[in-house]
């Protein structure tokens, strides 16, 4: 085996609620990370130079600074290895959409190598690895519907609802940053439990970022109260897409079809395990 093809999958949070501020900066988060069907897909060859090479471009990212070029380069690193990759990635998910597009192809990186170039590293290995590069990697790399705290990387397994959902990106780019630094932002929610969050429910779950986003961006606003006249809608982490959640596949393809002039639109149906662990039984 010297390649793979290999699924990225996207997340929602379904709830995000920031309960306060660490000393070097970082905000302290409860959320509920759910897997969906919408995927990247990455193409992983081996080679035996060592050289790692990514042959898709993102626009406004040099080489170096891809996600995707520094897990790889990361997993060499500390692996010892001399072999190298040549990577290709076919990218649906929208870069700064909220769906951790970035971070999951990063962890299909390297969830991918460590297999290809047969390492034997395990997932909490590999997740510990994956919070070098961002805080959303390791729930991707673990591959399962989650519980988070901390600053997103202190996992729990969860098994949450599966349903059809409606997303929309509205065709702007947040800036998660100045999200984070906005003097308005909620930053004390009281931290609740797992249970209790669960126990809730979604008529309950809220995002603490969509107050300030949409008063910045006018047309994720739009989109909100637009969705919102079709289901219970919000903001998935800092944005830009939004999202709902629908019973059927026929309604959510109904609504998705009716919303492009609020953006681009997907339907993708909510995951417990990821599609990525499902393709190499681990």
């Amino acid at each position: 085996m010297t390649t793979l093809t290999l699924p990225a999958p996207a997340k929602l949070n379904r709830l995000l609620h920031i309960t306060g501020r660490r000393e070097d900066g970082y905000h302290r988060l409860q959320t509920l990370f759910q897997i969906i069907d919408l995927c990247d897909q990455l193409t992983i060859t081996s080679r035996d130079d060592g050289v790692i090479q990514l042959t898709s471009r993102m626009p406004g990212v040099a080489a170096d600074d891809n996600l995707i070029v520094r897990a790889a380069q990361l997993l060499q690193k500390v692996s010892g290895t001399r072999l190298g990759a040549t990577l290709t990635l076919d990218k649906t998910l929208p870069m700064g959409g909220g769906l951790g597009g970035g971070s999951s192809d990063a962890a299909t990186t390297l969830v991918g190598l460590n297999a290809l170039w047969r390492l034997g590293f395990s997932l909490d290995e590999l997740a510990a690895l994956g919070l070098q590069l961002g805080a959303d990697v390791p729930v991707f790399v673990h591959g399962h519907t989650a519980w988070a705290e901390g600053v997103g990387e202190q996992l729990t397994p969860v098994g949450l609802d599966t349903p059809w959902f409606v997303i929309i990106h509205p065709g702007v780019s947040v800036s998660t940053q100045a999200v984070f630094q906005d003097p308005q932002l909620t930053r004390d929610s009281r931290p609740i439990t797992m249970a209790r969050a669960l126990q809730g429910g979604a008529s309950e779950w809220r995002n603490d970022c969509e107050a300030v986003v949409k008063q910045h961006y006018p047309a994720i606003a739009q989109a909100l109260d637009w969705l919102s006249q079709h289901a219970p809608s919000r903001l998935t982490g800092t944005g830009a897409c939004v999202f709902a959640a629908f019973e059927d596949a026929q309604t959510a393809h109904a609504v998705a079809e009716a919303a492009g002039h609020h953006g681009s639109a997907w339907v993708a149906r909510g995951l417990n395990t990821s599609p990525l662990h499902d393709a190499l039984g681990c």
